[in-house]
């Protein structure tokens, strides 16, 4: 108890030190100015695990930083590994040569050091035509990663709006603008791509000749010279006010300068497009009931080192001060912290770190508070560039990420004693087992706990934020005084460490939405940010009126050429307006035929279409629906146009299969997903397995992950009413990999009964019943905790791990599902795969008309620009699952793991649909249930459903008169 005294002692002592820092350095009454974090940072972050930045820096803290510039030139490369490495001369405006560097490979130079120490990297470089996604490259020093946080360094792509107007379609509603690249050249430091770091990352050399090397991840560019440095200091701002006064710098009169944000010159990412704001009369421009592109940023603007830039016309020298309208309503309990530089650089070290708390309002808030910050302007044209960063946030996010890595491995090694369900009368003794269990449980209660402290105090509230942090501190103290009772709270403990986790993800979001920019005389009066009673007044009574005379189904432009489509869409808006640019950009102008499109519920299209009031082509539609609307002559046979044949070939086969209905094709693929093995790289390196070529391979490992607890995943689809379930995806995997087949006699009869599904069933469900997989469970979840390390899933979880689980990023991959040895010795990988589609109905009045749109929106093209839009939109989370082959090659995925997913395409095979075949998922799970639940003889049980199955087909032939 002395020992946890003296800690809880020590942590009350570090964060009255802190406070007390804090406030001598930052008056109370200046409340908005960046706070000092240096102390902070040096007490609470947790050390890294050996590899990381802060173990690197202090390996050379007693190294020099030379004082010089050290310039390679990028043509002048002494090593070259790939494909499409060459030297061009005077590349888009450049005065000299620049070397071209694609998206795969890797390239290195020689650079001579006379004095050794630690240097910045900075590099000039222009960012090639790619698939829109941020540039990605690894960095190596003698053929060495110096730091886990240099194997991925991110350099920006330029976007801007592609018109300078805002366009308004038919309505009166303004139209969001497209975002396009608008590439240039760009001096970019070596940085944390987290932003963990506010200061560009050191490096060693050695005295000697050094070789740098970069290699491609993710995007061609070209380089035309980096250097070595060192990074300036940035002055504080009293320091540079005396500057101001020893120069005799003299306010300017009479000035008020103001930029809407929504017309930004440049931002980093496509994402950071204008935004439509209604929440507030006061917002600039409004209308009472019309879509008005107002504000910018929101929860787009959230990611640390996202930024956005204004130029401005300054009319006189002079000292202006900076005030921005806008509105933190997202971050409770957390401040939204931007930085600010002016024409590429920091007018002083306060603008590093801007916080903008919480409220639910629009706020006009003066840099500087009420003794405002004042900014030296020439006159003519600046740059106002504004960057999302963590500031004081970081060494807070680092301590947090650093706790949950060693809870989870410290969970982990209580289940390999205790399991997934322990016994809660057992005494495991794992205080004893587990000899440093008390003094890690111990410690992260003190860190969180310093964690949480220093965020009540420094925003002055108890928000939901910090209640996580309390309830894991409260465990973890009670786990610590009574280690017996650890293995009854198992449970609670892996929820509240996955607690950890959602709160890294939503601390590390900072949005913040911007009206306007005001650059002004500092004796200027300013705008007022609220809106007045009376106004609010007619807001909210405009907006109910609005609600019963505006159209707000119809997306875009609803006027009509000579010949028109009507397309119904049953997903988001976004999605829509999405759809409805690019059929504004491209379709129309270039068909002449005008496309009404229109937001629908997803139950909607079959009244419709039996009350002959529905459209002519549906969208995004499951792939049950057209071969069921086939059978009843409500949709149109696709292959009855002379170019079928040349716009399937845009597919592979098996994405077409489910469409296939008596020598007809009726829809067109959109989105096709297929399953991928995911594996945490770590956990089983530390077991010693690699990942499983065959099924052989799994069952070999399954005894090692079961000895120390863990699981295997195979997915297993749950639904409250599963009458459209598909087949499962390991039985459709273990069918066709030993070349069975779900129909046979023409799709009359289900071929299940087969020796080869029988087999592939009853393997399917010893998984369960030896080897006592589970049946339901949280895959991501688990695989974020190390519990589930390894399994089988839909590739677009990919997409959310990716987004949902940073503190693993780099710890896991995903490769092809595991194959059956066939007895030539290949590896067959067969998968079956699913997909959404567009469907035209029967009924259609200009069926030439909607083909073309088919044929239009199922284009590389189009497919290509819909995603890398929806991707900038949404972020890497919405990332498209096209069927497209070229455009799924043409999106932005990281080369390597595109590579592993054409792997996989290669093998993947469809699912017939067929008159019953709705029978074939619902009753093969519920043979599997009956042989998992009820112990039933799997043969016996399949073939009792299989019947079902037969008879349902047979009676749906009979009904639309087919034979049988």
């Amino acid at each position: 108890m002395n020992v946890r005294g003296n800690k809880r002692g020590l942590a009350i002592l570090v964060l009255i030190a802190i406070v007390v820092s804090m406030w001598a350095f930052y008056p109370s009454d200046r409340a908005d100015r960046a706070m000092g974090m240096g102390d902070y940072e040096a007490i609470v972050t947790s050390d890294e695990s050996d590899g990381g930045y802060d173990s690197y820096l202090e390996q050379y803290e007693r190294a020099e930083r030379p004082d010089q510039v050290i310039r390679i030139e990028g043509e002048r490369f002494a090593e070259a590994a790939g494909d499409g490495v060459r030297i061009e001369d005077r590349l888009e405006g450049l005065d000299g040569k620049a070397v071209i560097t694609p998206e795969t490979g890797s390239i290195g130079w020689d650079v001579q050091v006379d004095q050794p120490g630690l240097y910045n990297i900075r590099i000039h470089y222009y960012p090639l035509e790619g698939k829109s996604s941020a540039i990605e490259r690894q960095l190596a020093i003698n053929g060495q990663v110096p730091f886990k946080g240099a194997e991925l360094l991110t350099f920006d792509r330029l976007w801007g709006n592609r018109e300078a107007e805002i366009r308004r379609d038919d309505r009166g509603n303004e139209l969001r603008p497209r975002q396009v690249e608008k590439a240039g050249w760009q001096i970019a430091p070596f940085e944390d791509s987290e932003g963990y770091y506010d200061e560009p990352y050191l490096f060693y050399f050695d005295k000697g000749k050094q070789r740098l090397s970069l290699t491609a991840s993710r995007e061609p560019m070209a380089v035309d010279y980096i250097e070595l440095y060192q990074e300036e200091a940035v002055k504080p701002y009293a320091e540079l006010k005396q500057e101001y006064e020893a120069k005799g710098l003299a306010p300017a009169r009479e000035q008020l300068l103001t930029v809407q944000a929504e017309e930004a010159a440049l931002k980093s990412s496509p994402t950071l497009y204008p935004l439509s704001d209604r929440s507030s009369p006061s917002v600039i421009p409004y209308n009472v009931s019309k879509i008005r592109v107002n504000t910018i940023g929101g929860l787009n603007w959230k990611l640390p080192g996202q930024w956005i830039e204004w130029n401005i016309d300054v009319p006189e020298d002079g000292l202006y001060q900076i005030a921005l309208k806008r509105k933190q309503d997202q971050l409770r309990g957390v401040y939204s912290t931007r930085s600010l530089m002016i024409d590429g650089e920091y007018p002083f070290k306060e603008m590093k770190r801007i916080r903008f708390p919480f409220g639910t309002d629009w706020k006009m808030d003066v840099l500087g508070g009420e003794e405002p910050y004042w900014f030296h302007l020439t006159k003519g044209t600046h740059t106002i560039r504004m960057a999302v960063s963590l500031g004081e946030i970081a060494p807070l996010l680092r301590t947090i990420e650093s706790s949950v890595l060693k809870l989870n491995e410290m969970y982990r090694k209580i289940l390999i004693i205790t399991s997934n369900t322990p016994d809660p009368y057992r005494d495991y003794q794992l205080e004893k087992r587990i000899p440093e269990m008390v003094t890690v449980f111990q410690e992260q209660a003190d860190t969180i706990r310093s964690v949480a402290d220093y965020l009540e105090r420094t925003t002055g509230e108890r928000s939901d934020k910090v209640a996580v942090l309390h309830t894991m501190v409260r465990q973890l103290e009670v786990m610590a005084a009574k280690p017996e009772t650890v293995a009854r709270q198992m449970k609670s403990f892996k929820t509240n460490v996955g607690g950890l986790g959602t709160w890294i993800l939503t601390v590390r979001e900072q949005p913040l939405t911007l009206d306007y920019l005001v650059v002004s005389s500092p004796q200027a009066k300013l705008p007022k940010a609220e809106a007045s009673t009376w106004a609010r007044v007619k807001h909210e009574l405009g907006g109910y009126i609005a609600s019963y005379t505006e159209d707000y189904d119809s997306i875009g432009n609803t006027g009509e050429n000579e010949r028109s489509v009507t397309v119904w869409i049953t997903t988001g808006r976004d999605q829509a307006q999405v759809l409805k640019n690019l059929i504004d950009d491209t379709f129309t102008p270039d068909s002449n035929i005008s496309v009404k499109l229109r937001l629908v519920p997803p139950n909607i299209l079959l009244p419709a279409t039996l009350a002959n009031e529905g459209p002519d082509v549906a969208m995004q539609i499951g792939e049950d629906l057209p071969v069921n609307y086939a059978m009843r002559s409500a949709a149109a046979d696709l292959t009855d146009f002379a170019d079928y044949k040349e716009v399937a070939s845009r597919f592979r086969d098996s994405a077409l299969t489910p469409y296939a209905y008596n020598d007809g094709i009726y829809a067109l693929p959109e989105q096709q997903t297929f399953p991928m093995l995911f594996y945490r790289k770590d956990i089983l390196a530390e077991l010693g397995l690699t990942p499983p070529k065959t099924w052989q391979d799994v069952y070999n490992m399954i005894s090692v992950l079961q000895k120390h607890n863990m699981e295997f995943w195979l997915p297993i689809d749950t639904a409250v009413n599963n009458a459209t379930l598909v087949p499962n995806a390991t039985f459709a995997t273990l069918l066709y990999q030993n070349g069975g087949k779900f129909y046979r006699d023409d799709s009359k009869k289900s071929a299940l009964d087969s020796d080869i599904a029988m087999e592939a069933f009853k393997t399917w469900t010893k998984f369960y019943t030896n080897y006592k997989f589970p049946l339901l469970a949280d895959f991501p979840n688990r695989f974020r905790t190390g519990e589930m390390p390894i399994g089988i899933a839909d590739y677009t979880t990919y997409n959310s791990l990716t987004v949902m689980a940073p503190e693993i990023k780099g710890l896991w991959d995903f490769t092809m599902v595991p194959g059956t040895a066939l007895e030539d010795g290949s590896v067959n990988h067969e998968v079956a795969s699913h997909t959404t589609a567009v469907m035209m109905l029967q009924h259609a009045a200009d069926k030439e008309a909607a083909w073309a749109f088919m044929k239009w929106w199922t284009d590389k093209d189009t497919q290509v620009a819909y995603g890398r839009e929806m991707e900038g939109l949404m972020g890497e989370a919405a990332r498209y699952p096209t069927a497209n082959i070229e455009a799924l090659m043409e999106l932005p995925w990281p080369i390597k793991d595109y590579r592993n997913l054409e792997s996989q395409w290669q093998w993947v095979e469809g699912i017939p649909q067929v008159p019953g075949g709705y029978f074939t998922g619902r009753h093969l799970d519920n043979a599997f249930r009956k042989v998992v639940n009820a112990g039933e003889n799997p043969r016996e049980a399949l073939s009792d459903y299989i019947l079902y199955m037969n008879d349902e087909i047979a009676i749906k032939r009979k009904e639309f008169n087919l034979p049988n």
